[in-house]
């Protein structure tokens, strides 16, 4: 199910909401949760139901995996050791079937030039973030920050859906608080509108900014053969603004949605753009996957704890699987490479103390990040290059395809992303009243006229 359409704005997430207090004000608390956990499965089975015991398969294992590493305290550092090593690797098999095989037989074939057939399975949805979420978990409870011994609550933490198809991915210790405080049951008229002030920015963002600017990053991308000058950066411009805009939204959205169940999801994104360097801008952008690379990854490959060439190296590493989570290519792999490269170049550059001009220093970042996501969006290395040579001119400059409204629009929307505060500022200070109402309804109107044109949001697919 889609945060941009009908049957959710109107009749699930109301539903929702309203049977979840009501069985609160009459001290239900337990049935709420059970509600809660159950309309999380249905959202996620509105996609597609046969893929339910996958994910109920993986909570099951993760839940008792979690349990019995947890009661190991007294085993043996080695035991308890392998019981995690094995419960990851199975949450990887996992993620390496359904997201990594064709990927794999490919490049087998490619390589021994074989005619081994693709399983063409697709992809679950939301799998890359509740394996994460699970890894997450075990992590911690094998460093004694996680307990849980409530099957339903464990079933909540996982699926409630404001986070489970797209994130952000969560830590037990956040959660698990927040869904057993008793003063979150009550329904608190602050919190729900703060919750749709953010849902209606979050909704405007992806139905009306990110989806215009599409198609003209799928025509650019996926239709035209050859990009002069001008049609190449208008491409990888707007798949730049359309990227941004629609994860934006949807942050915007699931924090906006988990409000209105008085639950605090962590901030996920932070004006990513405004960036002044490559490590302000992991900072920002997808931040709890970020974290997650930090505290999961590089902090025990051993961080910056064993000398200047093992910290480039382990900063490496950790990129080069944040391009692979993204998705099964080469182009996410490069991705990833060029990102961790730029994360030596940086420590190089502090190093050496050298200061920019703040503008400057944003310009580089922010054209590094655009030139980037040329290989994130890119269906392939011809499809990337392609575009690059576009960019740097090679097939002309094409001043007859200058379409003024598509710059304009482009203008617009980079110094609102640049200059202007984010939600989660206009947040801060927020107080109900008729000019936030006024503002948000717009918004809103705007947004749900534009429902004809219902899409995915990007990270669905990864």
């Amino acid at each position: 199910m889609l945060f941009n359409s009908y049957e959710f704005i109107f009749i699930f997430m109301p539903v929702t909401v309203i049977v979840y207090f009501l069985l609160n004000r009459f001290r239900l608390i337990y049935a709420s949760k059970l509600w809660l956990a159950l309309s999380s499965l249905f959202f996620y089975c509105w996609w597609d139901v046969r893929y339910l015991p996958l994910l109920l398969g993986s909570i099951a294992f993760n839940y008792f995996m979690g349990r019995t590493i947890s009661h190991m305290q007294n085993a043996t550092e080695r035991k308890r050791k392998l019981a995690l090593a094995f419960a990851i690797i199975m949450n990887l098999l996992l993620l390496i079937y359904y997201k990594y095989a064709d990927f794999f037989i490919g490049n087998v074939n490619a390589l021994f030039d074989s005619d081994v057939p693709l399983l063409k399975i697709v992809l679950p949805l939301g799998i890359s973030f509740f394996t994460f979420t699970q890894i997450a978990y075990l992590v911690d409870a094998y460093r004694g920050k996680a307990k849980e011994y409530n099957v339903i609550s464990y079933v909540l933490f996982v699926t409630f859906y404001p986070h489970l198809i797209a994130g952000p991915i969560l830590h037990h210790k956040e959660m698990m608080p927040q869904f057993d405080r008793l003063r979150g049951k009550r329904f608190d008229y602050s919190n729900v509108a703060k919750g749709l002030f953010l849902l209606s920015i979050g909704l405007f963002k992806k139905v009306v900014i990110a989806d215009s600017f599409a198609p003209v990053a799928s025509n650019g991308f996926d239709v035209l053969s050859q990009l002069n000058f001008i049609q190449a950066w208008t491409t990888s411009l707007s798949y730049t603004l359309q990227l941004y805009y629609d994860f934006s939204g949807y942050s915007d959205m699931a924090i906006g949605v988990a409000l209105l169940f008085n639950i605090i999801l962590p901030i996920n994104f932070n004006s990513p753009y405004k960036s002044l360097n490559i490590q302000d801008f992991w900072r920002r952008w997808h931040m709890t996957l970020s974290r997650f690379l930090r505290e999961y990854i590089y902090f025990p490959l051993g961080g910056s704890r064993k000398g200047t060439t093992r910290t480039h190296i382990n900063s490496m590493l950790t990129m080069l699987i944040g391009g692979l989570w993204h998705g099964a290519g080469w182009t996410f792999v490069f991705w990833g490479f060029m990102h961790g490269f730029a994360q030596f170049i940086h420590r190089i550059w502090q190093k050496a103390n050298i200061k920019l001009p703040k503008w400057v220093a944003w310009f580089i970042t922010f054209q590094f990040i655009n030139l980037t996501w040329v290989f994130f969006r890119a269906t392939s290395w011809d499809n990337a290059i392609k575009v690059l040579k576009g960019m740097v001119g090679l097939n002309g400059i094409g001043i007859a395809s200058l379409d003024k409204t598509i710059v304009l629009g482009l203008a617009v929307f980079m110094i609102v992303a640049v200059l202007c505060r984010n939600s989660m500022q206009m947040l801060e200070g927020f107080k109900p009243g008729w000019k936030t109402a006024v503002f948000a309804a717009a918004l809103f109107c705007i947004a749900v006229v534009y429902f004809n044109k219902i899409s995915e949001f990007l990270y669905f697919s990864f």
